[in-house]
């Protein structure tokens, strides 16, 4: 079977493959300031998944001058992938949002505006304003999605149903955008058969899928959790073997956008396999070669 690999995508939209520059906005989350809990979803970092944003808050184009730094030695490309990662970043008034995603947009070196947030921070005027940028330049929305099993959303402390990511993805194609999800494989009591089914859920209403390992960082309620042995993590032949019968039952025109993720390893205390990201690469094409998964569109 063919997949789309995101690297594909980029060379044939736009002519070259992109780097993200990942930006912080300077917002929070329903899940921290009280709105639905305050302690977030207990693998998160006090960082909002934005351990790799530019530290300077304030000033949104000193971010991406840095973050072109920071990529400077990887690409010769004048495009970039514009990432709001950290936190909720439509968890805002529209007034704040409108100038903010307007300064990234409307700058030339940036060919994409990528924003990260929840499902059930889209209200209509978020939607109104992210269909005025979307005629612009393209705009991809990254859901936090996980799983699709509601019991497992609730003991990770999601704070929404599946049906509130359905009803977002599908509101932000009819507008679009395109939809990003992100899945995270290994999270506590789920089995090969739970996730495979997140997939296929997944598949049904993405433009694209990121996959992620279940990584231990200090200072989440995770890390108890794991320290009292009531959890367990995928073993790496786990986790590729349970990623490429994912991967099979993904409709072929998603884009595939993160085979796997490595964690600030700063924090991060388990599994220590996944700190080896060329590695752990490097066997997933393995895999992939003796179960006949082809990396690329078919010609």
């Amino acid at each position: 079977m063919y997949i789309n690999m995101l690297s594909d995508y980029l060379k044939n939209t736009f002519g070259e493959k992109l780097y993200r520059i990942s930006l912080d906005g300077n917002m929070t989350c329903p899940n921290r300031d009280g709105k639905i809990d305050t302690r977030g979803c207990i693998f998160c970092s006090d960082k909002g998944s934005g351990e790799f944003s530019s530290p300077v808050i304030n000033n949104i184009d000193l971010q991406i001058n840095k973050g072109k730094e920071l990529v400077s030695h990887k690409t010769k490309s004048n495009q970039f992938i514009g990432y709001f990662q950290s936190f909720t970043n439509t968890y805002a008034p529209v007034e704040y949002l409108k100038p903010l995603f307007y300064s990234v947009i409307n700058r030339d070196d940036i060919a994409v505006l990528s924003i990260a947030t929840r499902p059930d921070c889209l209200g209509d005027d978020v939607l109104d304003l992210l269909k005025e940028l979307n005629e612009i330049k393209p705009v991809w929305v990254e859901l936090g999605l996980q799983t699709s099993n509601d019991n497992t959303a609730e003991f990770i402390r999601r704070g929404y149903k599946r049906e509130v990511y359905v009803e977002a993805a599908k509101n932000l194609r009819a507008i679009g955008c395109k939809v990003i999800t992100h899945l995270i494989l290994g999270l506590p009591f789920e089995n090969k058969q739970d996730m495979v089914e997140s997939a296929r859920f997944a598949g049904k209403f993405s433009d694209g899928i990121k996959f992620h390992m279940l990584f231990i960082n200090h200072n989440t309620d995770l890390e108890a959790l794991y320290y009292n042995n009531e959890i367990t993590l995928l073993s790496r032949e786990e986790y590729i073997d349970i990623l490429c019968e994912c991967i099979r039952n993904i409709p072929p025109n998603v884009v595939i956008h993160r085979l796997t993720g490595d964690g600030d390893k700063r924090k991060l205390i388990a599994p220590l396999w996944t700190s080896s990201k060329k590695k752990v690469l490097r066997e997933i094409n393995n895999a992939f070669v003796d179960r006949n998964i082809i990396q690329g569109e078919k010609l």
